[in-house]
């Protein structure tokens, strides 16, 4: 969710831009590179984040902007259609064995790289909030309906010819290939289709998140087992768009199926994985693991209790609203995790959303401190934090990533000691992650 759409009614222009900041973490490390094997055995036993064996390959898919119309769920029926579209990162040794399925689904943010939109819009943003201060309510209102005009242009769906999409599925590349490369395949899918259609649907949005990660789910389970389906000879090249034979039949693992959701997405994940939506799941696919980037809270709030899982929030990232640790922990029957990272912001965990990616609506959306290279925190303390650089909360955010899915796909019980905090994941200061764990148990 943006937190600039939150505030924009209210607060000025509502669009919280920073100069990007200097942190003390500039070098943390994901991965490192290879050692020999007696090193590497002394790192694992440490609870280290290996390098990947794995070489990684990826390719995309696209079946229509509008192929997926959710269904009516108890809330009611969500008014909409979204794409079915992803970009997959992969092992290129497939031919070794069956991978853990990780599936990646993106939150709120504009639609369509307009780029005069988004310049009419600051525009219109701007002489709105002068009217507003001169006590021109007339001119206020005029430049608040331009203002939406160009906001229409930038959450449409689909773009307009000739306007590219704001590809956020992409925005987790980093992520994807580090995962890949440590034996996963990894599934990032769009949902610009819900995005552009979401607001004043609450109540329904998350259903139709989840439901949109159990389609896809289902034709990769399908893939899977048959080698046919709706995404059987439907992958191509990124770069050139060719297609691309891509052998899947027998390679996943889909009782062995992680999820990860940013923001909305976080609360989507969050909503399929429910204690009341495992039903909903579709059949052969098990979710064993699921990871929240700042998720945002869904309507629902349905516990989440019999899967592991992680979220991931930023002391300065002014969005907030999914304690899902808090109310699921003392009722889990299975270890769930927090981590809370200082000086990490909303939009930095997406590449396609942050400054230096030069994309439309790209933004440091941190509250600025009172020192160069600090931000606000966001904890109602209001304390200065150093901020942290776009790739130092990314390559984080890949450690602790890796680490959960590792644990919780593939088994590896020695990263338990990152997971609870007891070790870090090299390079990442002391000060900066706190981790929590609550276990199953009477005392949680």
């Amino acid at each position: 969710m943006r937190f600039r759409d939150l505030r924009r009614a209210t607060i000025g222009s509502g669009w919280v831009r920073t100069c990007l900041a200097a942190a003390g973490v500039a070098a943390l490390l994901v991965v490192p590179t290879p050692a020999p094997a007696e090193a590497a055995e002394a790192a694992e036993a440490a609870g280290a984040v290996q390098a990947g064996s794995h070489r990684v390959a990826s390719v995309q898919y696209n079946l229509g902007d509008r192929a997926f119309v959710p269904p009516p769920v108890e809330a009611g029926q969500y008014l909409g259609a979204n794409e079915l579209a992803g970009v997959v990162h992969y092992p290129t040794d497939l031919a070794r064995g069956r991978f853990p399925l990780v599936v990646i689904q993106h939150g709120l943010w504009d639609t369509c790289a307009d780029r005069p939109a988004s310049v009419d819009l600051a525009a219109a943003l701007k002489a709105r909030d002068a009217a507003i201060a001169a006590g021109d309510t007339v001119e206020a209102e005029r430049q608040q309906k331009l203002a939406d005009v160009a906001g229409d242009r930038l959450r449409g769906w689909p773009c307009a010819p000739g306007v590219r999409q704001i590809s956020s599925k992409s925005g987790y590349d980093y992520l994807a290939r580090d995962l890949a490369a440590q034996g996963f395949v990894v599934v990032s899918i769009g949902t610009n289709g819900i995005n552009a259609t979401s607001f004043g649907q609450a109540p329904t949005v998350y259903h139709a998140r989840a439901a949109l990660l159990n389609r896809h789910l289902a034709m990769w389970q399908q893939l899977s087992a048959t080698g046919g389906g709706e995404l059987a000879h439907r992958f191509t090249d990124p770069r050139d768009g060719r297609p691309r034979r891509i052998d899947f039949r027998g390679r996943l693992d889909m009782a062995n199926v992680g999820t990860m959701g940013h923001s909305m997405g976080g609360g989507g994940v969050m909503q399929q994985a429910a204690d009341l939506r495992r039903g909903n799941w579709p059949a052969g696919v098990t979710v064993k693991g699921v990871f929240g980037l700042a998720p945002t809270s869904n309507w629902d709030n349905e516990p989440v209790t019999h899967i592991p899982f992680a979220v991931m929030w930023g002391t300065c990232d002014a969005v907030r609203g999914g304690n899902y640790f808090e109310w699921n922990a003392g009722r889990n029957t299975v270890p769930i995790h927090k981590f809370t990272v200082r000086g990490a912001n909303h939009a930095f965990f997406n590449t396609q959303w942050s400054p230096s990616s030069g994309q439309v609506s790209a933004e440091d959306d941190a509250v600025p401190g009172s020192k160069p290279g600090t931000c606000l925190s966001q904890d109602d303390r209001n304390l200065d934090q150093i901020q942290l650089t776009e790739p130092a909360q990314r390559t984080l955010t890949s450690a602790y990533a890796s680490a959960f899915f590792r644990r919780y796909l593939h088994g590896e019980t020695t990263f338990d000691p990152i997971l609870d905090g007891t070790r870090r994941p090299p390079g990442v200061p002391a000060d900066v992650v706190d981790a929590q764990v609550s276990r199953p148990g009477p005392a949680g």
